[in-house]
């Protein structure tokens, strides 16, 4: 009978016996592990894992209140940490790989572009000179190549065909 309720209550709290050693321990040994390593995908396993347990705790400190109305999270976050570790799986690396890494290697360009004073007795940073700026570092194809792309993008927003004004005879 005593037995019977140490395994339910064990059973019950599986999330809070393992979660922590599959969650921190074993990563902190294998990233310790892999920085003695010569190995890069080691490291890139690890150091994905770091920055995607990362984010996975500051969802759960952002939205604490509405994850307690789903008894399975603890759960869900358990299978999804051992599937980040778990070197069977290396999801952490899948992960990279497969959205991270596209992402970064071709990011989508979007130019924020803010207008600012640089000093008193400086000319005002205006798009004219950001634009030189950008041709200079990057070359003028790239900046040819960003200018077609928005405008492709401008078209594809617009439904497909160009509005042409009057007044300036585009």
């Amino acid at each position: 009978m005593g037995s019977q309720n140490f395994l339910s209550v064990v059973a019950k709290n599986i999330d809070v016996l393992i979660g922590p050693v599959i969650a921190l321990v074993y990563p902190l040994y294998a990233s310790i592990k892999a920085i003695e390593t010569k190995s890069q995908s080691d490291d890139q396993q690890w150091l994905t894992y770091w920055v995607l347990y990362s984010l996975i705790t500051l969802f759960e400190l952002t939205f604490s209140k509405p994850l307690e109305w789903f008894p399975i999270w603890p759960y869900a976050r358990l299978f999804a940490t051992c599937w980040l570790v778990l070197p069977y799986f290396n999801g952490a690396a899948y992960v990279y790989k497969h959205f991270i890494r596209p992402f970064y290697r071709n990011p989508q360009v979007k130019i924020w572009y803010l207008p600012q004073k640089k000093g008193i007795f400086s000319k005002r940073d205006d798009i004219l000179t950001a634009a030189e700026k950008y041709i200079a570092e990057n070359g003028p194809e790239e900046f040819e190549r960003i200018i077609s792309r928005a405008d492709r993008e401008a078209r594809s927003r617009r439904g497909g065909y160009t509005i042409v004004d009057d007044n300036y005879g585009y």
